[in-house]
């Protein structure tokens, strides 16, 4: 079994978390909607990653909607003490599966009350505030009311730490004026590198940035460079690309998403690949 332990730990709010995690989108239907075609296998994911040592699980109460939560509890239910479950409020689905703002008081508060109904939990870990000024990308706008609404909620004892995902540096320079922002969760690869910058001020003052579609998402990374470094390797190419976010800071946290036990022991083996400076200097090379 894959000693992930080896791609060492991270604090995130007060919790110490191996910087492999798991991202638990992938486990919902097509598009993120609709339930799975094999819900046994999604509960086998799931459990396999806390068996590997996983202890840092991404998820929401908008995936599916509602699915991915209920299958995290069915599976994980009663948790293992250690294992910390990080959701994101901000958005909903509409029938047609589109992704649809929810800023406004009631819908967050509604929000959390349904990730704690459904994980089965009395306090929520960690809590991202999706930014959805663009759907795709970080978009200046201002987070004041809506973080205000989960600053009152984490008062009243329902969340530990809060988050922001999608969002620009003055987005999170705001934020951290009304409450303590625990990790900053933006679209972040090999191949797309905007927010260089952004880890290593984050590193700095020790809040974990966690990349989303960190091997590519729904269109995986391709390269001949990646495919090269892998094959010297003998890893994966996206277990390649895995291990150069590891290398790439130490305020990274990775929860790459699979609904494939087979895919999942590949992502984790990205712990215990070691990188040369070679290897680094081609893979450096691949983003635009």
């Amino acid at each position: 079994m894959t000693n992930i332990e080896r791609a060492g730990t991270f604090t995130l709010g007060n919790f110490e978390v191996k910087r492999m995690g798991y991202g638990a989108m992938q486990l919902a239907g097509p598009g993120v909607f609709g339930a799975p075609k094999d819900r046994a296998g999604a509960i086998a994911v799931l459990r396999e990653a806390v068996a590997s040592g996983v202890n840092h699980i991404d998820t929401s109460d908008f995936y599916g909607p509602h699915i991915t939560n209920q299958i995290i509890c069915e599976a994980l239910s009663p948790y293992p003490e250690d294992l910390v479950i990080v959701t994101k409020v901000g958005a909903r689905r509409g029938t047609d599966g589109a992704w649809i703002p929810a800023f406004a008081p009631a819908e967050l508060t509604s929000a959390i009350h349904d990730n704690l109904r459904h994980l089965h939990l009395d306090v929520l870990d960690v809590v991202n505030l999706r930014s959805m000024f663009d759907t795709h990308e970080p978009k200046e706008g201002s987070l004041e009311a809506p973080l205000a609404t989960l600053a009152r909620l984490q008062q009243e004892g329902l969340i530990r730490h809060i988050g922001l995902s999608n969002v620009t540096a003055k987005q999170i320079a705001d934020g951290l004026t009304i409450c303590p922002i625990v990790c900053v969760q933006n679209f972040y690869n090999l191949a797309s590198r905007n927010d260089d910058a952004l880890i290593d001020a984050l590193a700095k003052d020790g809040i974990a940035y966690v990349p989303f579609f960190p091997i590519g998402g729904f269109t995986p990374l391709q390269s001949d460079v990646l495919d090269g470094v892998a094959r010297r390797l003998e890893a994966t190419p996206m277990a390649v690309a895995l291990a150069w976010l590891l290398h790439r800071s130490p305020n990274i946290l990775l929860i790459p998403g699979t609904s494939s036990v087979a895919h999942l022991r590949e992502n984790l083996g990205a712990a215990e690949i070691a990188l040369s400076e070679q290897d680094l200097d081609e893979l450096d090379g691949i983003a635009p």
